[in-house]
């Protein structure tokens, strides 16, 4: 099975942390959607063929739905894999997903560490936050699932809404996540095309988010824009139209549509931030970029 070119395209390439405008986050957003939109189904079925292998390892009690956590490192690398392709004209294919697998000894290893890390610390979160809500959300989700609209069902929502255990379980959800997530924003592309190791690519990755924290900022701000534009502007069509009941039905592919742009948009804020040479990663004059140095 053959994947793009760009697989082993940046290997041992030097890398180094430029200096980044706050401006720039809300471009990465910009930046993605036009890629998207040069092949949306290429990167659509890239995305698709991890739900696809994220469903079949659910049915797997227990360790599948570790390992679907553990894989989300790989998932963010090969969707970079695949924009990198459609920047360069070629087709983002699912075969992309077995070049981590296929590369040297020492870079598969690195990046199954980081795999297993982001596993067992999201898997920590969730426990935490179980136990902090005492199983609210859990309980909130079974009443949504069920569909049912009775008296009691909306007496049992009303309930679990008011309950303070509830919000602060999704207030530490949120939390414990997001900082999770820096140190491995970049560190899978860190491994795979900076040839780093675990430690160092988790801490490069802190120290980038932090370096450009006004466009990382302003490229959080833009996201929480289009989804609420996204949602808004799609109900008031429907309305228009008189199809509000479709609103369910069309919500899904919706976001599924944003989150494969998300991904996407991951692989611009990557070569602008690290100067791999890649397309929309030109270095400037202004203010010479630091090496990125390991941890101590």
């Amino acid at each position: 099975m053959r994947w793009p070119a760009e697989v082993g395209k940046m290997d041992r390439m030097k890398l180094i942390l430029k200096p980044v405008q706050a401006r720039q986050g809300v471009q990465w957003v910009v930046q993605a959607l036009k890629v998207f939109g040069r092949q949306p189904l290429g990167l659509a079925g890239l995305f698709g063929t991890f739900l696809f292998l994220a469903l079949v390892l659910m049915l797997v009690p227990v360790i599948g739905g570790v390992v679907v956590l553990a894989a989300v490192p790989l998932l963010g690398l090969v969707m970079m894999m695949g924009t990198a392709a459609v920047v360069r004209g070629q087709r983002a294919l699912p075969g992309l997903y077995l070049a981590p697998f296929r590369t040297d000894a020492v870079r598969r290893s690195r990046l199954m560490v980081l795999c297993a890390a982001y596993g067992a610390l999201s898997l920590l979160v969730l426990l935490v936050s179980d136990a902090i809500d005492g199983g609210k959300l859990n309980e909130l989700q079974e009443l949504m699932a069920a569909g049912r609209d009775d008296a009691r069902t909306r007496e049992d929502l009303k309930r679990l809404l008011a309950d303070p255990q509830l919000l602060g379980g999704l207030y530490a959800r949120v939390g414990l996540t997001a900082l999770i997530s820096i140190p491995f924003w970049h560190a899978p592309a860190l491994v795979w095309w900076g040839q780093q190791s675990a430690a160092q690519a988790l801490f490069s990755s802190t120290l980038a988010i932090w370096r450009s924290k006004g466009a990382f900022v302003s490229f959080v701000a833009a996201w929480v824009s289009l989804l609420g534009v996204s949602g808004l502007g799609l109900g008031l069509v429907l309305q228009a139209l008189g199809l509000s009941g479709l609103m369910g039905a069309l919500a899904m592919p919706l976001g599924l549509t944003l989150s494969v742009v998300f991904y996407a948009s991951l692989y611009f804020m990557f070569v602008q931030t690290f100067g791999t040479g890649e397309a929309g990663s030109e270095r400037t004059d202004e203010d010479a970029p630091d090496e990125i140095s390991p941890p101590a």
